[in-house]
């Protein structure tokens, strides 16, 4: 990226937080800070207003904007991609809210670019597998959930867990959500069971913002996650299975905590991280047969003497 590319994105991304730091903007073009307080000095002598404040980052003059902005060619097929995966992979209101800004999006394009959209919008596709497919939900979730996250209001929701045919109602303080193996998930703190939970968003039968603040200071998604992980001992689990049973293994993998695959001669190489060696190794028995399990020494041991203990009563 030359100079005045660079210059011009850094204005750009002034634009889009309150305060931006200047370590943020050197990680992001890979420059030193040196570079950043030179760049932003170009910008201060073309007229640009920015308010500087050492320790805390830069900000631009409230009122101070950009006229529409034009994006290349790249970033509105980028747009474009992520159209479909919000299609196909949110709740209804979400996906009404992206098409909204879609449009807005549409709106600044040049004729060139409306062009290529158009002519490229049926050769990208996200395909649900078959389990998603069997999803049926008239709750949109997500919009409630963010909103509840952003004003910190209390949350209301009746909540199905695994194996009850009843729900739960419950109160809860939201921390943030993911996407994980073809659901979406909540980090919350429940009053319910005075802890923090996580909870599957098509479990939700009903979903209220109450008017109740919170004042608890929770953690980050991003920390909680990572604290969750340093708790548990996790192992890494690599396998060869054949290829013809891979396709069946289906949402039980990222039970079990898949995390890649790639191709090994005929076979499929898994690697997954699981906290429960025994639990893998009793979902491994369901086809053995058509695999082998590289790594852990103990997951092998433990497998042969299940094996051996059923080999007795057979």
């Amino acid at each position: 990226m030359n100079r005045i590319d660079r210059v011009t994105a850094i204005l750009i991304q002034l634009q889009s937080k309150k305060v931006v730091k200047a370590q943020d903007i050197a990680c992001r073009f890979n420059i030193s800070l040196r570079t950043v307080y030179r760049d932003v000095k170009t910008l201060e002598e073309a007229g640009i207003p920015i308010i500087g404040e050492a320790g805390v980052g830069y900000s631009i003059m409230e009122g101070y904007r950009l006229p529409p902005v034009m994006f290349t060619k790249e970033e509105a097929t980028a747009f474009l991609t992520a159209e479909k995966l919000i299609e196909k992979l949110t709740d209804a209101s979400t996906e009404e809210s992206y098409k909204s800004a879609m449009y807005k999006v549409r709106a600044v394009l040049r004729s060139t670019e409306k062009d290529l959209l158009e002519n490229i919008d049926g050769h990208i596709e996200v395909v649900k597998n078959r389990i998603q497919a069997n999803i049926k939900t008239t709750l949109s979730p997500l919009q409630p959930i963010l909103k509840s996250i952003s004003s910190k209001n209390v949350l209301f929701i009746q909540y199905v867990s695994v194996g009850t045919p009843s729900y739960t109602e419950r109160n809860i303080e939201p921390v943030g959500i993911f996407y994980m193996g073809n659901y979406w998930y909540l980090i919350a703190f429940c009053r319910l069971r005075n802890d923090y939970r996580n909870f599957r968003t098509d479990r939700m039968t009903k979903i209220t913002i109450t008017d109740e603040k919170f004042n608890k200071e929770h953690p980050s998604l991003k920390s909680y996650l990572q604290e969750v992980a340093a708790e548990k001992e996790l192992h890494t689990v690599i396998m060869r299975v054949n290829k013809e049973v891979v396709k069946h293994l289906n949402e039980q993998k990222f039970y079990n905590g898949f995390v890649s695959e790639r191709e090994a001669g005929d076979k499929i190489e898994m690697t997954f991280l699981t906290s429960s060696l025994e639990g893998f190794a009793r979902w491994f028995m369901m086809f053995g047969d058509q695999a082998e399990i590289l790594t852990p020494i103990p997951l092998k041991e433990r497998i042969k003497e299940l094996a051996c203990a059923i080999s007795k009563k057979v």
